[in-house]
């Protein structure tokens, strides 16, 4: 890997992975789920890997705030924390909803952001062992591997539009005036299998309403750094300290500008 800062990341997201998650893959009892919100899980797994990333993080650049998704639910000041000169973002366990139901996919993110915007990202498959990363300004990378994103080559272009968090009206807009031209797929529920989709030739295209940090900060910078493109509607940058809903990913350039034009007025 070459990258000391990337291996010692590794490390720590493997640690949290052998040791809070999968043991309790297919294993949570009742107690051990609890609902934040309507539709929005979390578990004891969440908690314990957001501790071990926490602290292992903390060791390994102790100048670095830290936003985690479950400290940040339980305190939403610590967000303030998200534009600081250095601050590690952490997703314990991306795809909650399908561990809790004991389905993949899912798995850990975590992106270190400087003033604001993205300079590192890292996206683990906890049951596969997949590995991506990036760091800014320097490429993406699969297992190791320098990664660039490729489309699915099919016409219409596949897209995975998430509409849990529109409106009805934006709905009823997104279902009549883009999905017909394309081929819409499910989404996974998990950032950290649909950023690597949109890069390996899976997806097309994704819309996302809610961008939260923890999400989506390691994801973009990945995606970016693959030759593809992740932008606000607007085509301005995705920066992790700014609460704006809505982000289009696409595996290239060209399709993320297809389907901005189409996105206008929406």
């Amino acid at each position: 890997m070459n990258d000391p800062l990337t291996e010692a990341v590794c490390t720590v997201m493997a640690d949290a992975a052998e040791r809070a998650i999968r043991p309790r893959y297919q294993h949570l009892a009742a107690s051990e789920i609890i609902e934040k919100a309507h539709d929005d899980l979390v578990t004891v797994a969440d908690r314990e890997s957001e501790v071990i990333l926490s602290e292992g993080l903390a060791r390994i650049l102790p100048e670095a705030a830290i936003v985690g998704e479950e400290a940040a639910h339980a305190d939403p000041a610590i967000l303030s924390r998200l534009g600081e000169d250095l601050c590690w973002i952490i997703d314990p366990l991306d795809g909650t909803n399908n561990f809790a139901h004991g389905r993949p996919p899912f798995g850990i993110l975590i992106a270190l952001a400087q003033g604001g915007e993205t300079i590192g990202g890292w996206i683990y498959d906890v049951m596969s062992g997949r590995f991506c990363h990036a760091r800014r300004g320097e490429g993406a990378y699969l297992n190791g591997d320098r990664l660039t994103a490729q489309a699915s080559g099919q016409m219409p272009p596949v897209a995975a539009i998430s509409l849990m968090f529109s409106s009805p009206d934006r709905r009823e807009a997104l279902q009549t005036r883009i999905a017909p031209h394309y081929a819409l797929v499910d989404i996974p529920r998990c950032a950290a299998e649909q950023y690597p989709r949109l890069a390996l030739g899976v997806n097309d295209v994704s819309v996302f309403e809610r961008t939260l940090a923890w999400d989506h900060a390691a994801g973009v910078l990945f995606l970016n750094e693959a030759g593809g493109k992740a932008a606000r509607f607007d085509g301005s940058p995705y920066r992790v300290d700014d609460d704006r809903k809505g982000l289009i990913g696409a595996s290239s350039p060209a399709l993320w500008e297809e389907l901005a034009v189409r996105m206008e007025g929406i």
